[in-house]
């Protein structure tokens, strides 16, 4: 400041000895005041190019001067590269936290206090079926026309969510919508959606699954029921009497065959994988399967039909790895299934074989019904039933494939069904080569010329 007002000063008393020399006192007067314009001019100059610059707001254009439009530049140059900064981070963290939604699973749609699409991430366009850029401004209520949320809308009770579905559903391939609206600011909207399909179909099928078990247990239920009103109740001889202390004991046998299945079931689901360092060798599991097999079918049976014929066949130089519980029932499933459902007189042919690939294929043959097509899909789940009556014959609790997927999943293998009408089925269990242990090398290259 003191520098700025002696160049004033010196820039008059310049001016008015200049004009002093040339016109004496009325010179110095008049150079004075010229000086004092030329200065006012000058530095109007240097402040509208200050102005120039800062409407420019062009950091790479700023005025080098000095003194105190110079220190002023300098100063608002330091102010707005300071502003920049803190409006490249804002916009940076604006541009992470939109990146955050964006990646979010759930939709996120901002709605203006009118209604109108202001955002939303790319989640929401598909869920409710609009476009991200060419929807903006549009009202929520015209793309969303599902009349459960209009009447969530207009209703104003936003406390609660309402399940729509979605712009992809189908009959085949259903899709449900959790939408609930969050109200902020001045009268603008939060919107979220949630595709909740997988948690709506495992609702359905606990319900199925408590119905089935119910279903499966009330009839064995009733039927002890009526036995032991009968035997109550009833004068019988010994040989009646016995033949209904048979039955019940056959219904008491199936309530128990269900429990345990639920049981492994059960615990199949709820605990680890099993690990490789039990080895069960596959030989003696098929000999015990076989007697097991050969009991049943000589129970279900009529004592003049023609029997079965089972074929077994095991090498004896296999070993696998894993739960030896687990992967007995697995197997004993798959055989008991195949003697539940073949018909007296036909073939049933169980084989272990060694794949060129060292992974081991087990598999059950028979010469039952067959199964058409639409059901293959569904074999494996709980209590799916081709034919019911025909199962309850058979005394089958229908978790016995769910069972065997379920093993083989667990032991890093899968389950295979091929099956045709009137021809038979064959159901396959595939395991790992890391899970199966040859005793004799030579069987390994047998086996692989075989293949």
């Amino acid at each position: 400041m003191l520098t700025r007002f002696l160049v004033f000063a010196l820039l008059q008393l310049a001016a008015g000895a200049l004009g002093g020399w040339l016109a004496g006192w009325p010179g110095a007067l008049a150079g004075a005041a010229g000086g004092g314009l030329v200065w006012f001019a000058l530095d109007l100059t240097r402040g509208l190019r200050l102005i120039a610059w800062l409407r420019q707001a062009d950091m790479a254009a700023a005025p080098e001067m000095r003194g105190l439009w110079g220190e002023a530049a300098d100063r608002m140059r330091r102010l707005l590269r300071g502003h920049d900064q803190r409006v490249k981070e804002s916009q940076h963290r604006l541009q992470e936290f939109l990146a955050a939604i964006q990646a979010s699973p759930n939709g996120v749609v901002l709605l203006d206090a009118e209604g109108r699409i202001e955002w939303c991430n790319q989640i929401a366009a598909e869920h409710l079926g609009f476009d991200a850029q060419r929807d903006l401004l549009q009202h929520i209520g015209n793309l969303v026309r599902e009349p459960a949320f209009a009447a969530y809308y207009a209703g104003r009770d936003y406390q609660h969510d309402v399940t729509i579905q979605g712009r992809a559903h189908s009959a085949a391939r259903p899709v449900k919508l959790s939408v609930q609206l969050h109200p902020y600011g001045d009268g603008r909207k939060l919107l979220l959606t949630r595709d909740v399909t997988a948690l709506a179909q495992a609702e359905a099928m606990r319900r199925d699954f408590v119905a089935n078990v119910s279903h499966e247990i009330r009839t064995p239920l009733t039927v002890l029921s009526g036995f032991v009103e009968t035997l109550q109740t009833l004068p019988l001889d010994e040989p009646e009497r016995e033949r209904y202390l048979q039955l019940m004991a056959a219904q008491a046998a199936r309530m128990q065959n269900l429990v345990n299945d639920l049981l492994m079931l059960s615990r199949l689901e709820g605990s680890p994988p099993p690990g490789a360092a039990e080895w069960l060798p596959v030989a003696p599991l098929t000999a015990q399967c076989e007697e097991e097999a050969r009991g049943l079918s000589a129970v279900l049976l009529a004592p003049q039909a023609p029997a079965q014929v089972l074929s077994f066949d095991a090498p004896r130089q296999l070993s696998l790895a894993g739960s030896a519980h687990e992967l007995r029932s697995a197997v004993s499933n798959l055989i008991n299934n195949a003697v539940r459902y073949t018909p007296a007189g036909g073939h049933i042919d169980v084989a272990w074989r060694l794949l060129p690939d060292g992974r081991l294929e087990f598999s059950v043959t028979d010469t039952g019904p067959g199964i058409a097509p639409e059901h293959l899909g569904r074999l494996s789940e709980r209590f799916y039933r081709v034919d019911r009556s025909r199962s309850r014959e058979s005394g089958g609790t229908g978790l016995g494939l769910a069972i065997a997927k379920h093993v083989a999943q667990r032991h890093g293998g899968e389950l295979r069904i091929e099956s045709q009408l009137g021809k038979g089925s064959r159901f396959t269990l595939l395991f790992p080569a890391n899970r199966v242990r040859v005793e004799a090398p030579e069987l390994m290259v047998a086996s692989a010329g075989a293949g």
